[in-house]
């Protein structure tokens, strides 16, 4: 069984805590991560501000708030795919 690396390359904050996000192999779309706002690290974003600021951090290529906060770019890909299906 071969591993391939997830690689996020792009995205953007979106309306109600939601971000847009693109892979290296095309996959894009738009997670809902309002579920998490105001839960432990996530408290953070209870400034939508702060919560703007998304980033890919070049070391992991997923997406990232400040050092404190990064999301597993396997998770976020998996519910892309999963809304894609729907």
């Amino acid at each position: 069984m071969e591993f391939k690396r997830v690689k996020s390359i792009a995205c953007s904050s979106e309306p109600n805590y939601c971000v847009w996000i693109r892979f290296d192999d095309g996959l894009e779309g738009v997670v809902d991560l309002s579920y998490l706002v105001g839960k432990g690290v996530f408290m953070a974003w209870k400034s939508e501000g702060f919560f703007n600021q998304v980033k890919i951090d070049p070391k992991t290529d997923t997406l990232c708030w400040g050092n404190d906060i990064d999301l597993d770019a396997y998770v976020l890909r998996e519910k892309i795919e999963r809304n894609k299906k729907l």
